[in-house]
């Protein structure tokens, strides 16, 4: 099961520690999803899920703070002795000495932020979504062209740093070479990113190790980005028989989502920086609803109609 502590939660969201005597590094969240405690704090506890961060927000406050002090602390005692991972306040709104008291006796971090409740949020629950998402390792380059993330994958040796580090000459963005960490963030979304040890780092054989950061700038690297397509690279064999009008989408699957999938044969001659941009460029082009290969087909299909001459 993945995990992300409080530590890193309270760095990440700049909150403000209440609780510095608590150890934030051993408090872990598990899940993405977060709770607001309304119900909790009159006392319904049906359905109560203790495992989600619990966020306090203006309404909560409010209604603790009109209670008289003994309902005031038997609410708070119930609810931080739920076995809750950790509190956060927000919209300028702050835990009083007996909330801060009873939190620490049972060892639940107490954080604050000025932000308002919906902004803080749904800000937190994409960032958990990603930290905490189901995630795989694959053998393959990463890179931005175009607003596209391209996952180029094939043997070791077949020349995918090479076309990243031209890509990269060329003006686009590296995500990661050699191993590139998927996320999948929705039923929809594949998020990819490099492991922190060879960020940034491309392998080139015969050269050694060059760092694309600084060589190129910041402008030419990437921290993640979804993956929007995919291109596998192949040595050429004659006997095969590729695609070669694209009318029919290729798929691959990772983590259960498919990614359209190019496979490209290798040979000499053959420039891959230029082919993989105008794959992500074509690709873009067929979200955006235009198909270059149903285009020929309705062309052929209205000149056979009209009786042209053969096209083939």
């Amino acid at each position: 099961m993945k995990t992300v502590s409080v530590e890193k939660i309270a760095q990440q969201m700049n909150l403000q520690n209440l609780s510095p005597d608590i150890d934030l590094a051993n408090v872990v969240v598990t899940t993405p999803e977060i709770n607001r405690p309304a119900l909790a704090l009159v006392g319904y506890y049906d359905n109560f899920v203790k495992e989600r961060l619990q966020i306090v927000g203006y309404a909560e406050y409010s209604y603790i703070m009109q209670l008289d002090p003994e309902k005031r602390q038997e609410s708070y005692e119930r609810f931080v002795s739920s076995g809750i991972p950790c509190v956060i306040f927000t919209t300028l709104t702050e835990p009083d000495n007996m909330m801060i008291s009873l939190a620490r006796k049972y060892g639940v971090p107490t954080l604050v932020t000025e932000r308002t409740t919906s902004g803080f949020m749904s800000e937190i629950i994409r960032w958990l979504a990603v930290e905490l998402a189901p995630s795989i390792s694959v053998h393959g380059v990463l890179v931005d062209i175009f607003g596209e993330g391209v996952l180029i994958m094939g043997e070791s040796g077949i020349g995918k740093s090479e076309a990243a580090l031209e890509l990269v000459h060329r003006g686009h963005r590296l995500v990661s070479d050699d191993v590139v960490v998927i996320r999948k963030v929705s039923d929809q979304t594949l998020v990819g990113s490099a492991p922190e040890v060879t960020r940034h780092l491309i392998e080139l054989r015969g050269i050694g190790i060059i760092d694309v950061k600084t060589l190129y700038g910041v402008e030419h690297v990437k921290s993640s980005t979804a993956i929007d397509l995919v291109i596998r690279l192949e040595e050429w064999d004659k006997d095969k028989e590729y695609d070669r009008l694209g009318l029919e989408e290729e798929y691959t699957e990772f983590l259960g989502n498919k990614v359209v999938c190019h496979t490209l044969p290798i040979r000499p001659g053959r420039n891959l920086a230029i082919i993989a941009e105008t794959a992500a460029v074509n690709h873009r082009q067929k979200k955006m609803g235009y198909n270059a290969a149903q285009e020929l087909y309705r062309r052929i299909q209205e000149n056979m109609s009209t009786g042209g001459p053969a096209m083939f």
